[in-house]
């Protein structure tokens, strides 16, 4: 069987309150974020946080999103990444590497298949993915952290941002 979910990323601002979520149905989903970030920070640890909550499991995974710059970072551009020791063609540092990395640990003899679709289209999961990441981001700017959502059953769940300062928040890159 084949788990299909949708990831996404918010930030208000950009970088501002950041915001991300993921969804599979109305008892498997998950948000978080904090009080600064970038929309691209948001979309990479949607991801991440889902092949972490559904590690535990055999089924395959099924990721739907509508960021390519997630998907090619994941899909594509990682293994150049990592031969040139996290660096870009141009030879400068990759951005966002530390969860680049920890997505490239999470990703580690997992069968997980991507999908792109565009965004603010009507697709249900991906509208989801959407709602729960902007009213992470939305609750960050009001000055307090998300309530996380109900995760994957059994999961090893760490929510950072949950017990954060709603004015600080938490550094996403000190999450790994």
């Amino acid at each position: 069987m084949t788990i299909t979910a949708a990831a996404d990323g918010s930030a208000l601002g950009n970088p501002g309150p950041a915001g991300w979520g993921w969804y599979i149905d109305d008892e498997r989903w998950d948000c978080g974020g904090w009080a600064h970030g970038t929309n691209n920070m948001g979309e990479l640890m949607a991801v991440l946080d889902l092949l972490q909550q559904t590690a535990h499991l055999d089924e395959e995974l099924h990721v739907i999103c509508d960021s390519k710059y997630v998907i090619n970072s994941i899909t594509t551009w990682m293994p150049g990444w990592k031969r040139k020791g996290w660096r870009k063609k141009d030879g400068k540092p990759v951005l966002n590497v530390e969860i680049m990395q920890a997505l490239d640990a999470a990703m580690a003899g997992r069968a997980v298949t991507f999908e792109w679709v565009k965004g603010h289209a009507g697709h249900e999961l991906n509208e989801e993915a959407d709602r729960l990441a902007t009213s992470a981001a939305a609750a960050w700017q009001q000055g307090s952290a998300p309530t996380p959502g109900p995760g994957i059953p059994g999961a090893r769940r760490e929510h950072p941002a949950a017990a954060a300062s709603p004015t600080d928040g938490p550094d996403p890159l000190s999450l790994f």
